[in-house]
């Protein structure tokens, strides 16, 4: 895969992830602002837990974005971490952030 691709291809699910960050916020805080009308409710506590939840899970995808586009400035962008075989495109192209190739994720479990 180029350069140029890949650029777009992080460039894309980085925006994707920080749009999804920030609804999730605008979210959370239309919750808090009905929760403090509503005397809060045990319903909220675990909206509050699945955001929270939802929040880490967005915020381990802009960190696993910030790696990927350091081995694209590395040169490394498209080879495995672990094994350094290549990783083919339509596994990036499908997951612009894939680390590994589809053998050495399965082994790891993920």
């Amino acid at each position: 895969m180029d350069q140029s691709e890949a650029t777009e291809l992080l460039k894309a699910e980085r925006a994707r992830v920080e749009a999804a960050l920030a609804e999730l916020e605008a979210s959370a805080r239309r919750d808090r602002e009905d929760a403090v009308q509503d005397h809060g409710e045990a319903s909220d506590l675990v909206q509050a837990g699945h955001d929270a939840g939802q929040r880490e899970q967005l915020e381990d995808e802009l960190l696993a974005i910030t790696r990927a586009e350091q081995r694209l400035a590395d040169g490394e962008y498209g080879v495995s971490v672990e094994s350094g075989e290549p990783i083919p495109d339509g596994r990036l192209r499908a997951q612009p952030t894939a680390e590994r190739t589809v053998a050495e994720q399965e082994r790891l479990g993920a």
